[in-house]
């Protein structure tokens, strides 16, 4: 009863529902994301991983809800936080790609951020880690919402630390708030930094509420680790990172015991897309999906992604049910009672999802978009139609080793097909003669798709697509 009696009150009865007899004032959610970058779906113990072990994760997991069918808004960098942050198809925003120092756009002051959101409601929020939504000061967090930013603008492989492009990049600048503090940091010690202030962040607005953006640089190359973790796993230096990384998730979770905001903080942790193959040792697993970072396929875009909130979400679930990055702005913004972006935007909430009700399904249909507006599949709850396109493919090329990329062909021509997610989620077999009127409902998804975001592939524009941010001169 005590599970059932918060989803027939709704979500007003779930935050308010007191025992009578404990009279304890209602206590805004507070809310931790945390994004890592080109982290695999095989790159947790839960998920397969090899010498090595994430055991704070994943406890995380077992205390709250593991999602299965978890998909990044794209698979490169800065669309994919675009479409985190703003609960928008990066393309419905102008987003694409991964922003480097030459790039003259960044997010819109138009746009709302999931900061924007929560600050309607008198939260503090703080960005930590890697931004990668414009780098000129016009486009830092602070001025999307956030109170704080301590981070990098962008990756930490474009600068002189690139394997191979080491004369293009100028040096890595460390930013706080939007002034540049340093030059060429110390990536060794990335991980923990960006923990630490986190958690001082934390500790400092731990008596009203917060919303902490923690998107830490790695496992993107190049790798690096602290001397604490250097040479701790079986898998190398990956197995390192991830170990750090595991032991980032710990403190987190620790300091929200220790300060006692465990029953009233929503963590959330997932990845920005799936892992750079051609890098080889130093790259993440697919846990066996097909392609990787920069593809539509399924090795690209999902990933793991675990919701932990003590008290509410029931311990142990594991969802299979469709949910994306762009969920997760209209579903905080529910919790926190905070009015959602006034511009159209794609996310659904997905709170039914979180609290065990696999009944629902919020989310019917997702659309993979890449390149700059390319439509290049779409998927329901159970079947995935791909379209042929140009696109990155690893295969039949050797990786990588030891931070030096391998081969890959980044136009490649993909013959399409319907696939089968419930049987072949590695995408090798083409269904679309068995069962064409599968085909023809989700044509219809694309042609409606076309209409409002555009397709390059198909020659259309989109009605309803808005520009990014351009420089102020």
């Amino acid at each position: 009863m005590k599970l059932l009696l918060p989803y027939t009150m709704g979500l007003a009865g779930l935050l308010a529902y007191q025992p009578i007899q404990a009279k304890k004032p209602i206590r805004p959610v507070n809310f931790i994301v945390v994004y890592l970058d080109d982290m695999g779906y095989g790159d947790l113990t839960l998920t397969g991983a090899q010498g090595y072990k994430t055991p704070n994760i994943d406890k995380m997991a077992k205390e709250g809800v593991f999602f299965t069918s978890f998909y990044s808004p794209q698979a490169v960098s800065s669309a994919s936080r675009a479409g985190l942050l703003t609960g928008c198809y990066p393309n419905r925003i102008g987003m694409s790609g991964a922003i480097d120092h030459t790039a003259k756009i960044g997010i819109s002051e138009e746009e709302e951020t999931i900061a924007s959101v929560l600050k309607e409601k008198g939260y503090t929020c703080g960005a930590f880690g890697k931004w990668h939504l414009g780098y000129q000061k016009q486009f830092l967090p602070i001025h999307h919402g956030f109170d704080e930013f301590y981070g990098i603008p962008y990756s930490h492989d474009m600068s002189p630390n690139h394997p191979v492009t080491k004369n293009y990049y100028p040096p890595l600048p460390l930013i706080e708030g939007d002034e540049v503090i340093a030059t060429s940091p110390d990536i060794t010690q990335f991980t923990t930094k960006f923990t630490e202030r986190t958690i001082d962040f934390i500790r400092r607005n731990k008596s009203h509420p917060f919303f902490a953006y923690l998107a830490q640089p790695l496992p993107h190359v190049p790798l690096a680790v602290s001397d604490k973790f250097k040479g701790k796993s079986k898998q190398g230096l990956y197995g390192d990172v991830m170990m750090e990384i595991d032991w980032s998730m710990g403190q987190i979770l620790q300091a929200l015991k220790d300060l006692k905001l465990d029953d009233n903080t929503l963590v959330i942790f997932t990845s920005d897309n799936g892992p750079w193959l051609n890098y080889g040792n130093h790259a993440g697993s697919t846990g066996g999906l097909r392609e990787g970072k920069g593809t539509s396929y399924e090795g690209g875009q999902r990933l793991p992604c675990i919701m932990r909130w003590k008290g509410k979400i029931p311990e142990g679930l594991v969802c299979n049910n469709l949910a994306s990055g762009i969920d997760i702005l209209p579903t905080i913004a529910t919790i926190a009672g905070a009015p959602l972006p006034k511009k159209k935007i794609d996310g659904v909430n997905i709170l039914p999802l979180m609290m065990g009700n696999f009944e629902e399904n919020p989310r019917k249909s997702f659309l993979y978009y890449y390149r700059r507006n390319s439509l290049e599949a779409v998927r329901n709850e159970t079947f995935k139609l791909v379209f042929n396109h140009p696109g990155r493919t690893y295969e039949g090329f050797l990786p990588g080793k030891d931070g030096m990329p391998g081969g890959a062909n980044e136009n490649f021509n993909f013959t399409g097909g319907l696939y089968d997610m419930r049987r072949d989620p590695g995408e090798r077999y083409d269904v679309s003669k068995m069962y064409p009127e599968i085909v023809e409902k989700l044509e219809l998804i694309a042609r409606e798709a076309r209409e409002d975001l555009g397709d390059d592939i198909a020659g259309s524009q989109g009605k309803n697509r808005r520009s990014p941010g351009r420089v102020k001169e």
